[in-house]
């Protein structure tokens, strides 16, 4: 088996190629291509000097659909709803998110007002049909969007989570009148109650069904091109993978992809280093991803939005990220004050020490003044890149305005995105009831290595891990995961024993929908795995906790009992003898996919051998430039230990050794560094 995982990141597209016969890893950054990111996709795969058409597994993450969201560059979408629901996208939940700021204005919607059309139809809360679905107007409807050339069209109708028969209907009116159209249906979408985020969750998946398409098509050709006939296939928020002909109906499910990669080898590589407990800290060209993984479960949310006000209800990996990248700028306010980010150069033109065009100073431009990336050596020395405009443009920008000399600069706007980069690891850990101290901190992305002993300093974290490719975790994630699909709807009850068996029957049709779901895309019975969870409250609570299940279900005090324990971590309360609610049932499908094993490095190695030089580099913490030992991280082998300072440099990535930290080196080439 010769397996690739690709991700396909605002700034570089990372590619790993692992060869299980001969165990040989090959691992290289290319930029990324935002025009069509499939071109940056074959140009990594050709500089790995792989050979596609001997490719026998292909699975990548992408930021294609999050950067299309941000940036609302996005088809004309339209949205048929229930008369008097017209307004429902727009209304949302009437929250901001800043709920002090009466001048900050929502994000508008993704359907404007005019493309949301209303149709004639009632269905009632159990289900049974009020008012039949008025045809004649469903037919008018398809003429006003055949009219305006919307082929982009979202249906949720009031309460199709328990009955979307009226839904499946007009899908037929608009497939029969205007077969040019794509159409999807809540129901099909999220089965569950609370007509906002149904809907939101519905336009969004709609309108990103022929963005995704686009650039899923061109990647497919070209590999079949290039002699690959396998699955593309691509990683899913919720932290498995699907086919492209699944993500053809299933778009918004890729919107958070790259992160969640990043998410699962980080898991991964803190349970190789023997650690249950680990914070995920993947910092790159563009932002900085936080996630974290408690008794090796990775933390997960039910809910997430790129933009506020708008959510995406599928399951995806709980991720705080931040605007706090390599290319991130540095930039002085109104009042004076030195901001970093979260505006990003990106891959194009990137920080200024890049020589192509950029001429604003970021994080990495200050790392180049303090000494702590070696210019010569992005990329293994394949690009081009000097210290001098990095010094120029913080003089001109940051040091000039504020009086200060270009190394008092760079620190500061060090200083500042480590401060922000805590604020990110505070949000997953101490505002939900976890300690850091408990946690080791995963480091990757191909600047995460460089801040992240300050960053654990900062929170009073232990340990940091670094693997052996930082600069390319993400595309490592992409090698480890299974396909996986999940299936939910709404199930309000009490938890007694009463009602175990509506909740095997409710568990039973789901698991036969997502069991369908993974045969289309080949995987057999003895390669499925199912999961169950409910979803849980306080009776007459709003927020829920979703809960794992026994299959089959024995009885419910075992279940209400580790709701009680969640409750009481999440939110430092709980009470065994208040009623406890069920609000919902979901269903985990997962398709077994061999997971690589990847080689032992050797050693011992001399350190001497290792070194292969020193340079000055600035530390706050000594307030002055240091003489530091710079090692290959190549020729370090199993056992091999030093202290800090040090920097070792690799071709995807740089790490940063402070003074009073050690490093020590294990079998598969982990940094694990004691802060």
């Amino acid at each position: 088996m010769i397996r690739s995982g690709i991700d396909i990141g605002g700034t570089f597209t990372d590619v790993i190629v692992f060869d299980e016969e001969t165990g040989a890893i090959e691992v290289t950054k290319t930029p990324s291509t935002p025009e069509n990111p499939a071109n940056g996709v074959l140009t990594g795969l050709k500089k790995s000097n792989v050979d596609i058409g001997n490719l026998d597994f292909f699975s990548h993450g992408s930021t294609v659909g999050t950067n299309a969201l941000i940036e609302r560059d996005l088809p004309r979408t339209a949205l048929v709803t229930t008369k008097g629901f017209r307004d429902v996208h727009e209304i949302r939940d009437a929250t901001k998110q800043n709920i002090w700021d009466a001048y900050e204005d929502v994000a508008d919607p993704y359907v404007a007002r005019r493309d949301r059309l209303e149709v004639t139809e009632r269905v009632k809360q159990d289900g049974t049909v009020a008012t039949e679905l008025d045809e004649t107007e469903a037919y008018d409807a398809v003429r006003v969007l055949k009219k305006r050339g919307i082929e982009t069209v979202a249906i949720s109708f009031i309460n199709a989570y328990v009955n979307g028969d009226h839904e499946k209907r007009m899908r037929a009116i608009v497939e029969e009148a205007y077969p040019e159209a794509f159409v999807c249906c809540s129901h099909e979408i999220l089965p569950e109650m609370f007509e906002h985020e149904r809907t939101s969750t519905t336009v969004i998946n709609a309108a990103l069904v022929p963005v995704v398409r686009e650039y899923l098509v061109d990647l497919s050709e070209r590999l079949e091109e290039e002699g690959y006939y396998g699955d593309v296939l691509a990683m899913h928020s919720g932290g498995g993978v699907m086919t492209t002909d699944t993500i053809a109906y299933y778009a918004s499910r890729i919107a958070n992809s790259g992160p969640t990669a990043g998410a699962i080898a980080s898991a991964h590589v803190a349970s190789l280093c023997g650690y249950d407990n680990a914070i995920g800290f993947d910092m790159g060209g563009t932002s900085a991803d936080i996630s974290l993984t408690y008794d090796g479960e990775i933390e997960m949310t039910d809910q997430w939005a790129v933009e506020y006000g708008y959510p995406i209800m599928f399951p995806s990996t709980d991720i705080e990220t931040i605007g706090a990248g390599g290319g991130s700028i540095a930039w002085i306010d109104e009042g004076g004050s030195l901001r970093v980010g979260p505006k990003s150069q990106g891959a194009d033109p990137g920080p200024a020490c890049y020589l192509r065009g950029g001429d604003k100073p970021t994080i990495t431009d200050a790392n180049v003044l303090m000494g702590w990336i070696d210019p010569s050596k992005f990329l293994g020395g394949e690009m081009d890149a000097a210290a001098d405009p990095a010094r120029r443009v913080i003089e001109r920008d940051v040091a000039g305005p504020l009086g200060l000399d270009p190394i008092e600069a760079a620190t500061a706007i060090e200083e500042i995105a480590i401060a922000n980069m805590s604020n990110a690891v505070r949000l997953v850990s101490t505002s939900k009831g976890y300690d850091p101290r408990d946690f080791a901190l995963v480091a990757f992305g191909g600047a995460g290595p460089l801040h992240a002993a300050d960053v654990a300093r900062d929170m009073s974290i232990p340990t940091v891990i670094v693997p052996p490719y930082p600069g390319i975790n993400s595309a490592l994630g992409c090698l480890l995961v299974d396909v996986e699909h999940d299936h939910s709807q709404t199930f309000i009850e009490n938890a007694t024993r009463d009602v175990v068996d509506d909740i095997e029957d409710a568990f039973a049709s789901m698991e036969d929908e997502v069991r369908k779901r993974l045969e289309e895309e080949g995987i057999g019975a003895d390669r499925m795995r199912m999961n169950r969870e409910i979803r849980m409250r306080y009776a007459g609570q709003w927020r829920s906790l979703d809960v794992s299940c026994p299959r089959p279900i024995d009885g419910m005090d075992e279940i209400r009992a580790r709701f009680h324990e969640q409750h009481e971590r999440a939110y430092a309360y709980s009470d065994a003898d208040q009623a406890v609610e069920i609000y919902g049932l979901r269903v985990v499908g997962k398709g077994l996919v061999a997971k690589p094993e990847f080689p032992r490095i050797g050693g011992p190695n001399s350190i001497s051998t290792a070194q292969t030089g020193t340079r000055d580099a600035y530390f706050k913490t000594e307030n002055a430039f240091v003489e530091t030992a710079v090692y290959d991280r190549g020729a370090l082998g199993t056992g091999a230990e030093f202290e800090g300072p040090a920097v070792v440099e690799q071709m995807d990535s740089t790490i940063v050794v402070p003074p009073g930290a050690a490093v020590e080196v294990d079998d598969v080439g982990n940094f694990i560094i004691t802060v």
